[in-house]
């Protein structure tokens, strides 16, 4: 049976206040809002995707505004999302995140080769990791799966 999955099309995730969210995802890691501006629900391209489905993150507006999201890793649902992001835009992008104050912490990717990882968490606390493919780094490792 061949595979019918060709890709991941979108990642939603609640968020409590749609402007921290926007200014994280759309300002800080660059990606293009692409719903009309009148809908709530905020689309923002992520990757090119394949057959006319693009690679998305949406933002959604929690419909509880008393609850809060768990800030603790083990209590939350989500344990992290993953970009993918140009090697040349690895550093300059780490220094972004630490310019708006925000905590940047390294990883060792424990499958992929030749991949630089870090971690920084959005407004609401989700994780998300930026991967880079890198193998003539220094910083990377050497183990793990690879494609090529």
């Amino acid at each position: 049976m061949k595979r019918p999955v060709a890709g991941l099309a979108e990642i939603v995730l609640w968020v409590r206040d749609m402007n921290a969210a926007l200014h994280f995802y759309r300002d800080l890691f660059g990606l293009e809002v692409i719903s009309p501006p009148e809908l709530p629900i905020k689309f923002l391209l992520a990757g090119d995707g394949m057959d006319g489905v693009p690679e998305m993150i949406v933002l959604v507006l929690h419909p509880d505004p008393s609850s809060a999201f768990p800030r603790e890793k083990s209590k939350r649902v989500l344990h992290h999302l993953a970009l993918r992001i140009e090697a040349e835009e690895y550093e300059a992008l780490q220094d972004t995140f630490r310019a708006q104050g925000l905590e940047v912490r390294s990883g060792i990717h424990p499958v992929l080769k030749g991949v630089r990882t870090f971690y920084v968490d959005d407004p609401d606390g989700n994780e998300c990791e930026c991967i880079a493919h890198d193998p003539d780094h220094p910083d990377v490792s050497k183990t793990g799966w690879s494609s090529g």
